[in-house]
């Protein structure tokens, strides 16, 4: 298929890149999800390459989050992946498991979808002064249903991994090295460079001993991809309570999904919303 939101260069056989270009703020919507499912299908077939590279067009977003304004079904409705998950259940188990080192070269908000994207890719690198990482959906009344809460934990461990997650909080590119929620920050004027330099390294390396590496790694550092369908399943329902739904709309209206104020400090934001009325379980 034709990619309109992803553009893909082949530096090598060995070394893809894939740049996010879905502007006005890089959000994961239906067509989005189409072409990384085509994306997924041609470094499954393909024996050769041995790096992705994911990077942003956009300096103040890598992938902002999901497209909440989105109608549900076009994602929904879309047949299913291999894993035979949900459509985004199954792009983020399939790209943990692709055979290729797969590198996040992370400037610009990663939050939400976006963060879960970055969760599922092996190597995390970061801009120090402008990549901004989170999972803002506590904010709404939702709970995230990419898997964050499976992969975290192993990531960052389990008081890290909650207060990313109960917080719906902003986590620099400094902070996020420190936790372990990416490999290592760098400068932003060195962060490009680097990744280059890692990618060009490793890309050189005999790709059959590279995936066997990779394979050895996943075996024991991988959640099991059943953990994953029930997170997806209290996303769903969260999102269909009213309160979450009023609480999306307020954000909408005062700008979110639109570059600005709101997207660009969303953590901040979050915290002035009125909190929802107190309910039981």
């Amino acid at each position: 298929m034709e990619q309109e939101q992803l553009r893909v260069v082949r530096d090598s056989a060995a070394l893809w890149r894939v740049t996010f270009d879905a502007p006005p703020i890089n959000l994961i919507g239906p067509q989005m999800v189409r072409e990384m499912r085509a994306l997924l299908e041609d470094l499954e077939k393909d024996r050769y390459v041995a790096v992705v590279v994911f990077e942003t067009a956009n300096p103040d977003f890598f992938l902002a989050h999901w497209d909440i304004a989105a109608d549900p079904a076009l994602v929904g409705d879309l047949p299913p992946g291999p894993t035979g998950y949900h459509p985004w259940v199954d792009i983020l188990i399939r790209l943990s498991r692709l055979p290729a080192v797969t590198v996040s070269s992370i400037r610009g908000r990663a939050r939400g979808a976006g963060s879960e994207f970055v969760l599922a890719t092996d190597i995390r690198f970061a801009s120090r002064e402008k990549a901004i990482l989170g999972q803002f959906e506590i904010g709404t009344g939702a709970v995230p249903g990419g898997g964050p809460s499976s992969r975290l934990p192993r990531l960052v461990g389990r008081g890290r991994a909650l207060e990313i997650l109960v917080t719906g909080g902003d986590f620099d590119g400094e902070i996020a090295e420190r936790y372990g929620y990416v490999n290592r920050s760098l400068p932003d004027e060195e962060l490009d460079g680097f990744v280059n330099e890692f990618a060009e390294r490793v890309s050189k390396f005999d790709v059959r001993a590279l995936h066997e590496v990779k394979q050895f790694v996943n075996a024991v550092s991988l959640p099991p991809d059943d953990e994953f369908p029930a997170q997806m399943d209290a996303f769903w329902r969260s999102v269909s309570r009213p309160e979450t739904q009023a609480r999306a709309g307020e954000l909408l209206a005062d700008g979110l999904q639109e570059y600005g104020p709101t997207e660009l400090n969303l953590g901040a934001r979050l915290a002035a919303i009125a909190p929802p009325p107190a309910v039981g379980r």
